[in-house]
């Protein structure tokens, strides 16, 4: 079984490195987010990275009622027109500094998360979002947080994308939102993808799907 702490070591590694190696003129240049730049989505890894820090920091007394799968049934693609979020991004990214401003306080962020991962235990229940889970749980949450973005940053860019681990953690948790096996002709990135709402499924993904195919997207 993978290692949780290893697989957002890995993710937030490459994440990191990716972000930071972008120009400015790279920062302003399509996302796999529709209408997010480089810009806007690094200050939203930036806040997910905040987020990680402090919920590494808020044990709960409280019994888990999240896991690393479930805790994504909240999260579904913005509604068409819904720019709420486009704009409340924009906004807060446009005072951090641009893109290497966000890159350099993403990069300490984000390692400040792992140094905090390594005080816990796995077994420790923290709270995020108003929902309890464990460390594991949270750690693969950031995960998948993580290597979805990346592919996300990298879709316009000539740069490497997430490694194989991290997105193989992303199919897991697909898989267990769909309550099957993907299809097994989709690699990790294609899966990442789909299941994510980022690409269409094709006809033959939905003829092989059958009913399972109403899922989709498993989550956004």
């Amino acid at each position: 079984m993978p290692d949780p702490l290893g697989l957002l070591r890995t993710a937030y590694g490459d994440l990191s490195g990716t972000l930071s190696s972008l120009t400015v003129e790279e920062g302003w240049v399509p996302t796999g987010c529709a209408g997010w730049t480089p810009v806007d989505l690094g200050f939203h890894l930036l806040s997910d990275a905040r987020r990680a820090l402090v919920a590494l920091n808020t044990p709960s007394p409280a019994r888990a009622d999240t896991t690393a799968v479930d805790y994504w049934t909240a999260w579904r693609p913005p509604a068409p027109g819904d720019d709420e979020e486009l704009w409340s991004t924009r906004i807060a990214a446009s005072v951090h500094g641009g893109l290497p401003g966000i890159a350099a306080r993403y990069a300490e962020t984000s390692a400040a998360v792992l140094v905090a991962a390594e005080r816990v235990r796995a077994d420790d229940l923290v709270r995020t979002q108003g929902r309890v889970l464990t460390v594991a749980d949270l750690l693969s949450t950031l995960t998948v947080e993580a290597a979805v973005h990346h592919l996300d940053l990298v879709a316009h860019l000539d740069r490497p994308g997430p490694a194989a681990e991290p997105l193989g953690e992303v199919r897991l948790v697909l898989e267990g939102l769909l309550g099957r096996r993907l299809p097994a002709g989709w690699g990790d990135v294609t899966a990442a993808r789909r299941g994510t709402g980022r690409e269409p499924l094709t006809d033959a993904d939905r003829a092989g799907l059958g009913k399972d195919a109403g899922a989709f997207p498993l989550f956004g």
